[in-house]
């Protein structure tokens, strides 16, 4: 008997999840309401897609491992993504002071368009598997508490029941999850956002003559002083170009959408590198405002009742605010988490459900621990505020990340539990926590760490701008 899986939108959770059903099921249909590109252009579906995206090591790593015989990694590299080594190939701005670069490398990210990651993504898995995507609208879900057993969909003909042996709701912020659990009976779902009303401002240049090697870019936000956060950041992406992407949050932080006011913002920022870097150099785009930016979790892993044969994963089970760089990285350990279950006990298999959406959990808590965590200190954060423990938590931290600009021990446990390759408890290994008592045995860097081509290139742009 043939065995059909369904899986509810085409972005990157969404089709990752689909090259792991591919592997025990006959059938795996993708839906998604966008008509979707034939390249790498952006979809209205995508909320932040036109903002910066970083492709943690601790993401690309279950990527891997999901398409069957493709390296993504070589994939992305090919198709034009950039690879940064955290280690040496980043300059960042921490409120604790400058980070020192280190000729380790550390873990590597991938830097491209989130338009092009997801068009390499779903045509690999198109090409590799047996997977179909339909454009349609999902209504609600089929089947009872007990046991989903398909979707109702709307498409250009009308409405159908597409019946289905396991579901996957990847559709992203807009999910309706909670509300299509309710009409099954399921209405003990908790939810939690913390909002610290955060605000993207990206645009894209081309990257100057001479520019292309120069490392990311980035001033981070204090949360720390009573004042509205304010970062940028200028990121390599495909095509000889330079993503910009400003944040700030409410109160008086947020970035404009004004191309002259944009450009000042960046020279306003606690240094002001990323605007010396684009004084002069040539805009392609306006600039794209986005306040889609909130932390919003679903506990479906505490539902007293879950449902067999229906997975939640990536936006449409967590969203973290996208300034820490986590939700590609969650999504995918979330979607390598559905296919070891798979592997392990088949696609029918009685709990199945309940056992993913359990292990999909642990890494939507560590980021979501290292999200909130800094969000609660903003000025206006509605939907949580500094405890205790957090204070406590937060002494420790800023501790330690004043110790990781001038110690490499310290630098590198930030790099793993930034990169998620592990979780926040590195943090507490005991040579962490010696080397964060201890302090950091280099002086504090005076400006940003450049080498001398580097400080050229920099002084070139300068006269440019000028």
């Amino acid at each position: 008997m043939s065995r059909r899986a369904v899986v509810i939108g085409a972005g990157l959770a969404g089709m990752l999840a689909a090259a792991a059903l591919s592997a025990v099921a006959d059938e795996v249909v993708v839906l998604d309401r966008d008509d979707l590109p034939e390249g790498p252009e952006h979809r209205k579906g995508l909320p932040q897609g036109r903002h910066a995206h970083l492709l943690m090591a601790g993401g690309l790593a279950p990527m891997e491992e999901l398409v069957p015989g493709v390296s993504m990694r070589k994939h992305l590299l090919a198709a034009g993504a950039h690879e940064i080594p955290l280690g040496s190939g980043m300059v960042a701005l921490t409120p604790e002071g400058w980070f020192r670069r280190w000729r380790h490398p550390g873990p590597r990210m991938l830097t491209c368009t989130r338009a092009l990651l997801d068009w390499a993504v779903r045509g690999a898995v198109l090409d590799s598997t047996g997977v179909m995507v339909r454009k349609a609208h999902v209504l609600e879900l089929t089947g009872s508490r007990q046991r989903v057993t398909g979707v109702r969909l709307s498409t250009a003909a009308g409405e159908e029941d597409l019946t289905a042996d396991f579901v996957v709701d990847a559709g992203g912020r807009g999910s309706r999850i909670v509300t299509w659990l309710a009409a099954l009976g399921v209405d003990d779902v908790r939810e939690k956002t913390v909002d610290a009303g955060l605000v993207n401002a990206t645009r894209l240049y081309r990257t100057p003559e001479g520019a292309g090697r120069f490392p990311l870019t980035m001033v981070q936000a204090d949360p720390y002083q009573g004042r509205p956060g304010r970062s940028g950041m200028v990121l390599p992406v495909e095509g000889d170009r330079w993503m910009v992407s400003l944040a700030g949050t409410r109160g008086g932080g947020e970035p404009p959408s004004d191309p002259d006011a944009f450009l000042r913002y960046t020279l306003d920022l606690p240094d002001p590198i990323v605007g010396r870097l684009i004084s002069g150099a040539e805009p392609l785009t306006d600039v794209h405002v986005s306040r889609s930016t909130s932390n919003h979790r679903r506990y479906l892993e505490k539902v007293r009742s879950w449902p067999e044969r229906l997975v939640v994963l990536g936006d449409a089970l967590a969203t973290f605010n996208p300034a820490y760089g986590q939700g590609m990285s969650v999504a995918a350990l979330g979607a390598r988490a559905l296919d070891r279950e798979l592997r392990r006990s088949g696609l029918g298999e009685p709990g199945l459900a309940r056992r993913v959406q359990r292990r999909v959990a642990r890494p939507v808590e560590s980021a979501w621990t290292m999200a909130v965590s800094q969000d609660v200190w903003y000025p206006g954060t509605r939907g949580g505020s500094p405890g205790m423990a957090d204070r406590l938590v937060t002494a420790y931290t800023r501790r330690m990340i004043r110790t990781a600009t001038g110690s490499y021990t310290a630098a590198s446990a930030v790099w793993d539990v930034m990169s998620m390759t592990t979780g926040p408890t590195r943090l507490l290994r005991p040579s962490t926590v010696l080397a964060t008592l201890s302090g950091p045995p280099l002086p504090a860097a005076v400006g940003a760490p450049l080498t001398e081509d580097e400080r050229a290139v920099l002084r070139r742009l300068d006269r440019t701008g000028g």
